[in-house]
């Protein structure tokens, strides 16, 4: 079975041949989808956008979805229901995109401009409050003394969600590797909640919905606190979470305890994916039952990553039940 016979219909209508790009599983896991687009679509698509800075998308958000009807339009239509079905697809929702010839830091804007048209075909980028923008991006060195794990190279950033200290919707995340020097180790670390052993015993816990209060650190420029519990349910009734540990504030003993558990629990699951991006690729997962992470680097005096996220919500298909934006 392919990768495209895989996809489910009731989203959008499947192309029966595709146009522009391949999709095809991925050797970490049949749920993760490698999607390729070959040298001569990434080149049209660049050319075609190429009077159009960044600063344009930004200003302008309406070009977002303009630079994403001209890739999908040179993959002959055939691109944009691919995705809106991937992603919201249980058995899937995941990509690794590579477009191919976007693999040097001199191309950043080009690569902002790639993964903008991909998001876009499906969704909208929510505010970054951390960068001012619909995207940030932020640079990993050998030192560093920020508030969180997001910069620290030298530990595992433990598995998360995105999105549970702001009030929109967070339906999916990517995170594109915009360069890379002096690297080893640092690979994006995956969790599909229905490969997790034990998602059944923390689901039906008491504690499961119980409404707890998310704070985000100064970096994130974020002061309200948000409240929510840490598990739910999606369109079709099955579990979705809403977690990441830095950020929750159980408020006693008991509360405490439980997330200190669940946590354990998902570092150990055995079913946890080790992904490698290369520069110029990026990861597009739902962020309702995809958590995400980062392996730890060796130690390099001369270390470098720059990243590139954009994080939103659907506008074709939807996975929450009560979607809190429109």
């Amino acid at each position: 079975m392919t990768a495209l016979t895989r996809l489910p219909a009731a989203a959008m209508p499947i192309p029966q041949t595709l146009h522009g790009f391949r999709l095809e599983a991925s050797s970490p896991s049949p749920r993760l989808l490698n999607l390729h687009f070959p040298a001569e679509t990434v080149q049209a698509f660049t050319d075609a956008v190429a009077h159009w800075p960044v600063q344009a998308l930004e200003y302008k958000s309406f070009l977002r979805f303009r630079v994403a009807k001209i890739l999908d339009d040179l993959c002959r239509n055939t691109l944009q229901p691919v995705l809106i079905n991937t992603l919201v697809d249980r058995d899937t929702g995941a990509l690794l995109v590579t477009p191919e010839g976007l693999d040097r830091v001199e191309q950043a804007e080009e690569m902002v401009k790639f993964a903008t048209a991909v998001a876009h075909l499906m969704g909208r980028s929510n505010f970054d409050a951390m960068s001012g923008q619909y995207y940030a991006r932020f640079v990993v060195k050998n030192v560093d003394d920020s508030d969180s794990y997001l910069r620290q190279p030298h530990r595992v950033m433990e598995l998360h969600n995105d999105g549970t200290f702001v009030e929109q919707d967070t339906d999916y995340v990517l995170m594109m590797k915009v360069d890379e020097q002096n690297m080893q180790g640092g690979n994006s670390l995956l969790l599909h909640l229905d490969d997790w052993e034990e998602l059944e015993t923390f689901y039906h816990h008491p504690l499961a919905r119980r409404e707890m209060r998310w704070t985000a650190p100064p970096s994130k420029k974020v002061d309200r606190d948000i409240f929510h519990p840490v598990f739910d349910v999606d369109t079709e009734g099955r579990p979705i979470m809403a977690y990441i540990d830095q950020f929750v504030q159980p408020k006693n003993f008991e509360e405490g305890n439980w997330l200190a558990e669940l946590s354990d629990s998902l570092e150990g699951s055995a079913h946890k994916l080790s992904v490698p991006v290369p520069t110029g690729s990026f990861l597009l997962i739902n962020n309702h039952f995809w958590l995400h992470g980062r392996d730890r680097f060796t130690p390099h005096p001369e270390l470098r990553r720059e990243l590139m996220r954009q994080r939103g919500y659907f506008t074709h298909a939807k996975t929450l039940r009560q979607p809190r934006q429109l």
